[in-house]
């Protein structure tokens, strides 16, 4: 691969797609772009970045912000922990660093939330340090190149990938570690046909030879998600709903939800538990839908529950506040939707 590492290069100067967090080498883009690109597209993550660069577009803001804010920007992205780690980090920064982002592989590896492909991917593109950064796409066109069948899914064989590549790594690691990254983003596709024809490295690579690209990378298969059935409570009052934080720790801690239970419930099962909201003057089935996270499924029932009186006015608000100033993750936002229908 070493032979072909100016041709990956050149091939990225002329050919990367323009991003908002490529505009400059300022490493607090590269980070929040970074810990945002984590497990999602980048055609999805512009727009977050730019409505959270929009309200936080340095450290100091986010070191101030409030969680509610911070993880209402969050929202629609995910694993809102990381959010949480951000705002941690920055306090760090703030505290240990007057505000300056660290510029060593060495002070940002110790930022909360921050692990060694994402200390990596800023210390070699802001600061050109030798380091490398080793993600899915960079292991898929590792293993298509050389034909490696070493299991990607065994630190080892990522810790072998890291080496090999830091020991041919070029005077500019940036340009080589996003090189390699965009090449397995738009060329060297995880799903579908590779578009070899145009790859930068077709010369020397393996896969491109023997026409066996669909081997690699060798990777455990996926294991069955756990199934959870729950069951979604909607009150409903005039005209608004209710709310609340989840305060159980773990999946979604801290986010805002509709009233749920574990369980598929029966009709009079969910007049009863609504009893705690107020008096129930009618119950309605709303749509069942499964969320996917990351290892388990809720296989969601939701019920529109019609109040005529309420235990607790203030917990009530109307759907133009939830979508202002609540943090509500993915897997209520079908709900959501459903009752401004209801609603019309």
């Amino acid at each position: 691969m070493q032979d072909y590492i100016s041709n990956l290069e050149e091939w990225f100067l002329e050919n990367r797609r323009i991003l908002p967090w490529r505009k400059d080498k300022n490493p607090y883009h590269v980070w929040i772009s970074e810990v945002m690109l984590q497990q999602t597209r980048i055609e999805a993550v512009i727009s977050y970045y730019e409505r959270f660069m929009k309200e936080l577009p340095d450290i100091p803001s986010l070191a101030n912000v409030s969680e509610d804010k911070l993880l209402k920007l969050w929202e629609g992205l995910g694993y809102y922990n990381r959010a949480r780690n951000l705002k941690k980090a920055a306090f760090m920064i703030m505290e240990k660093y007057g505000g300056v982002f660290p510029t060593t592989y060495a002070e940002i590896i110790q930022l909360p939330g921050i692990g060694e492909y994402t200390a990596s991917a800023i210390s070699s593109i802001c600061f050109g340090e030798n380091q490398v950064t080793v993600d899915g796409n960079v292991m898929r066109v590792f293993t298509r190149f050389y034909n490696e069948s070493s299991n990607i899914s065994k630190d080892s064989t990522r810790v072998m990938i890291h080496d090999r590549l830091l020991s041919m790594m070029s005077f500019d690691p940036g340009c080589f570690n996003e090189g390699m990254m965009e090449l397995g983003e738009v060329i060297c596709i995880p799903n579908g046909m590779p578009k070899c024809d145009i790859c930068p490295l077709k010369k020397g690579c393996l896969s491109y030879q023997n026409s066996n690209y669909y081997l690699f990378p060798v990777k455990d298969e996926k294991k069955e998600k756990e199934e959870v059935e729950m069951t979604v409570i909607i009150p409903i009052w005039e005209g608004k709903t209710l709310v609340r934080k989840r305060r159980e720790v773990g999946l979604l801690h801290n986010l805002y939800e509709f009233p749920n239970v574990v369980g598929n419930k029966c009709v009079e099962e969910v007049r009863a538990i609504s009893e705690e909201f107020g008096k129930v003057a009618n119950i309605k089935k709303s749509i069942c839908y499964t969320h996917v996270f990351t290892h388990k499924k809720w296989k969601m029932q939701a019920y529109f529950v019609f109040l005529e009186s309420v235990n607790c006015q203030d917990m009530f608000y109307r759907i133009s506040d939830v979508e202002e100033h609540f943090a509500l993750p993915a897997a209520f936002s079908p709900f959501l939707y459903q009752l401004k229908e209801e609603l019309k």
